[in-house]
């Protein structure tokens, strides 16, 4: 329900980190931290850039222990979302407690890993069992896989999430089929694309701003596009930070109204910033 009381938003960062370099961590994981990156830290960096709201996504290399990020999710009810990692099998009592600390979506980090059958009964069974409950699934894929998983995914009548541009590592290629199906798919009502991390696809201002055209005109406006500053930026860290990638969103959308409904109107409507907990 909505609430007179609840606290005004002036922007969502809708993807950001938080760990401890001392919790347990997955086998066979890509990537390490050898620093803690805390709660206290990300509310500072969005207090400094006059964001009300953010948005917690479980970090892969965590797996599916979620308890670090649902304890700041429990800590601040008001300003903070969070998207957790599970199993195909998680039941709905477990559900029932995630969404009771804030989790409003689930996260397929796909990078690295072989494609599991995300048209198969298990996983169209939890996408179903989410959509009823107005979750999201959010992906992180290259972008030539892309058009391989999301129709199946969104059939279910579940929101999608695409993170980070969808990766496309060298550019959008109109001439590859997988590229011009994903490209159609944007025009889905119900298919949302995160403008966070273009430098994990080697995308500079120059280069985001091509993708952000094509990506627009395919999806038909920005009513469905979200900002997200991927705080720390793992593995890049010594290229990136905060300020750069905030920076680097105003440049990219330079019309404050496009801005705010990025921030503000199309974070507030997917993560259910507008409803008490």
């Amino acid at each position: 329900m909505t609430s007179p009381h609840l606290p005004r938003i002036s922007g969502i960062d809708t993807h950001a980190h938080i760990f401890r370099q001392d919790l347990p961590m997955v086998p066979n994981r890509r990537y390490s931290p050898n620093y803690d990156a805390l709660i206290e830290q990300y509310l500072a960096h969005l207090d400094r850039h006059g964001l009300s709201h953010g948005v917690l996504i479980q970090p892969s290399f965590l797996g599916t222990d979620n308890h670090y990020m649902l304890q700041a999710l429990r800590r601040y009810p008001q300003r903070l979302r969070g998207v957790a990692v599970v199993d195909a099998s998680i039941s709905d009592q477990q559900l029932d407690d995630l969404a009771e600390a804030g989790v409003v979506g689930i996260r397929l980090n796909l990078i690295g890993k072989r494609l599991a059958d995300y048209a198969g009964p298990e996983w169209t069974s939890l996408f179903k069992r989410l959509a009823q409950r107005g979750w999201q699934v959010e992906i992180q894929r290259g972008f030539a896989d892309l058009a391989l998983i999301v129709p199946s995914i969104l059939a279910c009548g579940v929101d999608v999430v695409i993170d980070h541009f969808g990766l496309p590592a060298d550019g959008i290629d109109l001439n590859n089929d997988s590229h011009r199906i994903f490209l159609h798919l944007l025009a889905e009502p119900k298919l949302w694309l995160k403008l966070s991390a273009a430098y994990r696809s080697q995308s500079d201002l120059a280069k985001a701003k091509v993708l952000l055209a094509q990506m627009r005109e395919a999806a038909g406006g920005v009513e469905r596009f979200l900002w997200g500053s991927d705080w720390p930026n793992t593995q890049f860290e010594q290229q990136t930070g905060y300020a750069e990638q905030y920076a680097l969103f105003e440049a990219l959308l330079p019309d404050a109204g496009e801005r705010t409904q990025v921030l503000c109107h199309n974070p507030v409507k997917l993560f259910g910033f507008d409803r008490c907990r």
